[in-house]
């Protein structure tokens, strides 16, 4: 069997996992929910709790001895060389206020290099794929980074911090010089559809900062297979693990990363 085969077998168990998790937050989308606070601003359901269950079940049922890093869980370790990197519910503030933009987020890194990856938006029915050097999709059809060819005609997108009201790294005086750089700004509130928008060529760009892993493991691997750039603020090499991160159809990234440099000079 190729690597590439083995990725798509995985693929395809990460496709279930969410499609199951995506099916049950459809069915409890605008119920009552029981929602708890993790922070000031942070917030976490029983859908959370529940698809993250469902999700990381169906994993291990095929993938016993496999790592998983999950928003909501800790989960033991192995030494397979293989981790699931799972955000059940990405965009939970939007689920919990009946706002219809969420998605589950699932990537799979064999030896920390990310292979395979899924996001799924259950109420638009769209199904984001990818597997390392196999190209990125969506409900199949083969997805390629947009060809806008400066800032200034491009649409962003980004997001803000939970602390956002009390840490100056907020992200506000970014979002200013890049409202009045580029053609304009979209901040729905997932950065895992966010990037997978990316990969489709619907956003050029994204920046944000203080993302988890699981905010960005599957998109990061949508946007590279699509063509795409994904780096640090600096331009630097990304690690899922960085927190700050800058990704684009590549022909606009050079400008993105300059606004970030200019701004973080003036502050």
């Amino acid at each position: 069997m190729t690597s590439k085969e083995l990725y798509q077998g995985f693929l395809e168990e990460a496709v279930t996992a969410a499609q199951i998790a995506g099916q049950y937050q459809k069915a409890r989308f605008t119920t009552a929910l029981t929602i708890e606070m993790k922070g000031e601003k942070d917030l976490v359901t029983e859908v959370d709790k529940e698809s993250e269950r469902l999700i990381v079940s169906h994993l291990l049922s095929r993938f016993p001895d496999h790592d998983i890093v999950a928003e909501e869980g800790v989960y033991p370790p192995s030494n397979s060389g293989y981790r699931w990197i799972i955000d059940p519910v990405d965009g939970t503030t939007n689920y919990a206020h009946g706002f219809p933009w969420f998605c589950s987020s699932i990537a799979l890194e064999y030896h920390h290099d990310l292979v395979a990856g899924v996001i799924h938006n259950p109420v638009y029915g769209e199904l984001f794929t990818a597997t390392k050097g196999g190209g990125a999709f969506l409900n199949g059809t083969r997805l390629a980074a947009s060809q806008t060819p400066s800032l200034p005609r491009a649409l962003l997108a980004t997001g803000f911090p939970y602390d956002c009201a009390t840490d100056p790294a907020n992200n506000f005086t970014n979002f200013v010089a890049f409202q009045k750089g580029a053609q304009g700004i979209r901040r729905a509130g997932a950065a895992a559809l966010d990037l997978a928008y990316v990969a489709a060529g619907r956003v050029d760009g994204f920046w944000e900062l203080k993302l988890k892993p699981w905010d960005v493991a599957a998109g990061v691997l949508l946007v590279q297979e699509a063509g795409g750039r994904v780096t640090a603020f600096d331009g630097s090499p990304f690690g899922i693990f960085d927190g700050r991160i800058v990704a684009s159809n590549g022909l606009i990234h050079d400008e993105m990363v300059a606004m970030l440099a200019s701004v973080a000079a003036e502050n």
